[in-house]
């Protein structure tokens, strides 16, 4: 039987060892390869013989998850609420309303001026819903682990907080907590038998709400997952123009069937893949291709969907819809290299394998050692729920998404967008950077960039004449030209017997001269018109560089060549260098011709080029570089760039770019300049170290506590306090970002390139 490949909708993980686990349980099921992956909730699985998803559904099921088989979407269809979209806005409300129960219960718990008699009842009353309602995600995300011998950071949040919460139950009703005027006070060290009259309903509380919002901040950012895919999606057109019988009919694009005929105009979107059967027009291909230039389409010439027509009226025959299309295809490219991208797990999940059953097995052997000791009964539980809950990872919570909220917060000021935090750890690691040409190297706009002239000619004659001619035409070559003439003062005049020729030129009486201006061939052709020596090397020469010659002409002779093409941005040059200072190799990509690529290589200093890439070829040239051993970050900004973004080890988007290409990557860089993307990564750097910060202090701030409170020397109470000053720290630290400073506002050093927050010792540009 032939192999299958199947994709499974995945539901339930919270961490990335439940997706290890998930694709453990997958993988033993014969004939049968797993990949599953936490950030966009999928299972991808080849099977080398036909198999029944049901019966893969059954087997993530009896893991403890969901699985189900995703809905086809259509071209154009508009996707219905994310999963992770409903996940955040759950956790937001339970980490509202938890907040504001927990927050009075610790205010009267730390102050003892404000406990009133019989207090400690409306704290049991306000933290009973936060311990148990508020905490339900990791109870039950514990249970679920419990029941396969698996402990993640849930078991020690959820044991911590039952232990807090049920201690004070106990001491509430069967101790002397319960007792009207009770009072509650900081003391270093634990005593024997003081466990009976004191509660902590604050740590059970605290601990809910601070693990509450990191877990909300997560799935906040992972909610944009699916971003790239849908961004594809509404791409396409949503309604064609049907021609059948003669008779023009407006239908959805999804009723479209191959052999369908439909009418595109002038500035419509092509609705399906098919053959133009009638009509000449040019089409901009930068959705999908990311250049500039729109290409000439006549019959028999084949159209793609979501592509834009900016010329004249085009009949088109259906070849290709839904999933079989050009841009649903390029969606399953990102799919596919986001599912296959290697998922850094966090530190925290990586420590907490070991760290949290050791910390189990710690207060467990406190509790009988004490007893063994002779201890009471009150001093061993106190002890062990001190050690207990001087373990649990309040700030571990926060170590991540308050530096990720500092730094992305900084990030936005300097237009710089970081998804979150499992693409921070290729910053590090890169050491190649890939360069789109178009539109992120160049502007991405046609521009005149060089004229040239017959013996005796005037360069703003010229211009004016051929500006005045071209001012009747909506063609981008036409625009370029046109906005150069009256940038530079020139007069332009109204054309009158305008006349485009599609693909070709446009001619028009312009004062007593009949100008004509477009290909050199066609002037030769249909006009038997001359071109001399000098100004076919021009064409030449504009052409082995990528650019389109427009030759002007009036009264049938030929006055001179425009130049006409995508322009190089200013700073570009600038952030080559600053990619090299920073350790990074840079190669430059681009589905243009090898002349148009090296020129422009030329202008910037660089000297790996690839040219005639397409989009598939991008995506090969990512896993090439990545199968050679290089690290890749990939800066891009069309449609055709959106897989090659979604497969490389870091895959960065320019702002101007299109919806696509901003969600498959995981930085965004809002402005066009290119010198920000080299900011992107200073400061994804600096902002991984500060979070690896965070995680040593926050894990430090407890392991050195646990002996103390093993020995009995520590007050459950304390070790509450403890917490919370090591999440002080944690947030303080963050707060370092804050200062964090462009580089082009302040030229650097080679040394200020490793640390952005330190003040240059010497400026260089």
């Amino acid at each position: 039987m032939s192999a299958v490949d199947l994709e499974l909708d995945i539901g339930g993980m919270t961490c990335a060892s439940c997706a290890n686990r998930i694709e453990r349980k997958l993988n033993r099921v014969p004939g049968v390869e797993a990949s599953v992956n936490y950030a966009t909730e999928k299972a991808r699985i080849h099977a080398s013989a036909e198999i029944d998803a049901a019966d893969l559904i059954a087997v993530v099921e009896a893991t403890g998850y969901t699985a189900s088989v995703p809905a086809p979407r259509q071209t154009g269809e508009q996707p219905s609420v994310e999963p992770a979209q409903t996940e955040a806005s759950s956790l937001f409300r339970r980490l509202l309303i938890s907040g504001a129960l927990a927050l009075p219960v610790a205010v009267l718990s730390m102050v003892p001026a404000l406990q009133f008699t019989n207090w400690q009842w409306l704290a049991l009353t306000l933290a009973s819903p936060v311990a148990v309602w508020g905490a339900w995600p990791f109870h039950r995300a514990a249970w679920i682990n419990a029941r396969h011998g698996a402990a993640t950071m849930d078991t020690l949040i959820s044991v911590g907080v039952i232990a807090a919460y049920g201690w004070s139950l106990y001491a509430l009703f069967f101790g002397m907590a319960g007792t009207p005027g009770m009072k509650m006070s900081f003391t270093l060290f634990a005593s024997p038998g003081a466990g009976q009259h004191e509660i902590y309903l604050e740590v059970a509380a605290a601990l809910t709400v601070f693990i509450l919002a990191g877990r909300y901040f997560e799935a906040r950012a992972k909610r944009e997952s699916g971003a790239a895919l849908r961004a594809l999606l509404e791409l396409g057109a949503k309604e064609a123009v049907l021609l059948r019988d003669g008779q023009e009919t407006l239908v959805a694009v999804a009723s479209l069937a191959v052999g369908d005929r439909f009418v595109v105009r002038p500035g419509e979107k092509i609705a399906t893949d098919g053959l133009v059967v009638d009509g000449v027009s040019a089409v901009d291909m930068s959705m999908l291709t990311g250049e500039s230039v729109p290409v000439e389409v006549g019959l028999d010439d084949r159209v793609v969907g979501a592509t834009v027509n900016v010329g004249g009226r085009l009949v088109v025959e259906v070849t290709k819809v839904g999933a079989d299309t050009e841009l649903a295809r390029l969606g399953r490219l990102v799919e596919e290299a986001q599912t296959g991208k290697a998922e850094v797990q966090r530190l925290a999940d990586r420590v907490s394998g070991v760290f949290v059953p050791i910390v189990i097995g710690l207060s467990i052997l406190t509790f009988v050692t004490w007893l063994v000791l002779g201890g009471s009964l009150e001093f061993a539980f106190t002890a062990a729920v001190a050690t207990l809950i001087i373990a649990c990872p309040c700030a571990l919570g926060l170590a991540t998404p308050t530096a990720l909220l500092v730094g992305t917060g900084r990030g936005s000021q300097l237009g710089i967008l970081i998804r979150g935090p499992q693409v921070l750890e290729q910053t590090r690691k890169i050491d190649t950077v890939v360069l789109d040409k178009t539109g992120t190297v160049t502007t991405g706009r046609m521009a005149l960039s060089s004229i040239a002239l017959v013996d005796g000619q005037v360069e703003r004659e010229l211009l004016r004449l051929a500006a005045s001619a071209e001012s009747g035409s909506e063609h981008p070559i036409a625009r370029a030209i046109l906005e150069d003439a009256r940038s530079r003062g020139i007069d332009v005049g109204s054309p009158e017997s305008f006349l485009s020729h599609t693909g070709q030129g446009v001619q028009a009486m312009v004062g007593n001269h009949l100008v004509v201006a477009g290909r050199g061939s066609w002037l030769q052709s249909d006009w038997g018109i001359e071109i001399p020596e000098s100004l076919a090397q021009a064409i030449t020469q504009s052409e082995s560089q990528g650019k389109t010659a427009v030759v002007v002409a009036w009264d049938g002779e030929a006055q001179g060549v425009l130049s006409v093409g995508d322009t190089v941005k200013p700073t570009s040059r600038e952030a080559v260098e600053l990619f090299r200072r920073l350790g990074l190799t840079p190669v430059l990509l681009t589905g243009d011709n090898d002349g148009a690529a090296r020129a422009v290589a030329a202008q910037i200093g660089l000297d790996d080029v690839r040219s005639g890439i397409t989009p598939q070829g991008k995506l090969a040239v990512i896993r090439e570089l990545q199968a050679d051993g290089h690290v890749v970050a990939m800066v891009g900004d069309g449609v055709n760039d959106a897989a090659a973004l979604a497969a490389a080890d870091l895959g960065i988007a320019m702002g101007a770019g299109t919806d696509a290409a901003i969600a498959a990557a995981d930085i965004t860089v809002m402005s066009g300049d290119l010198t920000t993307v080299g900011d992107a990564i200073r400061l994804s750097r600096r902002t991984l170290g500060i979070i690896k910060g965070n995680l040593f202090w926050a894990f430090a701030y407890n392991v050195a506590a646990i002996p103390i409170a093993m020995f009995g020397l520590l007050n459950p109470l304390l070790a509450g306090a403890a917490m919370a000053l090591s999440s002080v720290f944690v947030v303080s630290n963050s707060l370092r970002l804050r200062s964090f400073r462009a580089s082009r506002s302040a030229p650097l050093s080679n040394h200020a390139l490793d640390d952005p927050v330190r003040e240059p010792a010497q400026q260089q540009r």
